[in-house]
Order: structure tokens, then C-alpha cells, then sequence
């Protein structure tokens, strides 16, 4: 019986090792010699404000904040290891309910699709996604003395879901 403890404790501790956690950077599938990514503002094919912006700065964050590489917002006069290209392709508003009284939508859903392409430094495509798309819903206000607008929120919510979603798929390849 006291031979069996020793092998029972070494499994449970190789068990433990190889659980998954690691440290933020660590898990990185990209290849090594990227330690530095440009992820110039995404482009747009649709006419709302702004949400080629917070599709970037929410991608920016992500990389920042989960890699140990250096990110930047712009291209660089000097290229760098590798360029994280994106587009939203389509932004669309459908409404979901209805003021029976009034006539008027009071909810709507948001979705936007959006591609993304990471390339190295030669061009090589390390990453690709042409049919990135998000959902989100929102409720506007129908007395006017009180109205918020409520898109913008829900696009920065959405920013923050797609650029999870992106930097997990870069670096952990989920």
C-alpha cells in the first residue's frame, strides 16, 4: 500500500502541471519571433460612426493587456514583426419590438460582421477570419425628455466581445 502513495502523489502533481493555467503572455501561439504587432484603425464598409474605432481600441486593449509583445495604433515608418488588419464589413439595426400605441420600434438588435487578417512582416498570413460577427440588443427610451441613445453603448459592448474573442483566437487558438 505504501508504494502506491508516492505514484498517487506524483500523478496528482503531473495532473496539476499540465492543467492549463498559465501566465498572461504564455500561451501565445504566434511565433516567437513576433514581438512587435501594428494594428492600424480598422477599415469600414459601412456609413455609422465610430465603430471601426472601438472595434480597434478594444483590440488594442486585449493585445496590450494578455501579451508580452509591444502593439501600437498606426502603421510605423519601420514595419513591424507583424500588422493585425481588420474591417467591418456590415452593421445592421433590426427592430425587435413595437409601441402597439405608437408605432415605434423600442428594441432593437445590432449586428456587425466584421474580417480580420494577421500577417507577418514578409506577408505571410498568420491568422485569418473573414466572418467575425457579433450580436447585441438594445432599448430605446420612448419619453424624449429622458432619451439616452443607446447604440453606442451596445457597439462598445460589442467591441469589447469581439476583441476577446479575436485575441483568444490568436494567442490560444480556440
Amino acid at each position: 500500500m505504501r508504494p502506491a502513495v508516492p505514484i498517487l502523489a506524483c500523478s496528482l502533481l503531473l495532473l496539476a502541471l499540465g492543467c492549463g493555467y498559465h501566465t498572461v503572455g504564455s500561451a501565445t501561439h504566434l511565433p516567437p519571433d513576433i514581438g512587435t504587432i501594428d494594428v492600424p484603425i480598422f477599415q469600414t464598409n459601412v456609413e455609422n460612426y465610430h465603430t471601426e474605432v472601438a472595434f480597434t481600441d478594444a483590440v488594442v486593449w486585449q493585445l496590450t493587456s494578455r501579451t508580452k509583445d509591444r502593439v501600437t495604433e498606426s502603421d510605423r515608418p519601420r514595419p513591424a514583426d507583424a500588422t493585425l488588419r481588420g474591417t467591418i464589413l456590415t452593421e445592421t439595426y433590426t427592430p425587435l419590438t413595437y409601441d402597439s400605441q405608437t408605432g415605434q420600434s423600442s428594441s432593437y438588435l445590432i449586428t456587425i460582421t466584421a474580417s480580420v487578417v494577421l500577417k507577418d512582416a514578409s506577408g505571410k498570413v498568420l491568422y485569418s477570419n473573414d466572418h467575425f460577427q457579433f450580436r447585441s440588443q438594445y432599448q430605446e427610451t420612448a419619453d424624449l425628455s429622458s432619451f439616452i441613445q443607446e447604440d453606442s453603448p451596445a457597439v462598445e459592448r460589442m467591441a469589447h466581445d469581439f476583441a476577446q474573442t479575436l485575441v483568444s483566437d490568436l494567442l490560444e487558438s480556440f
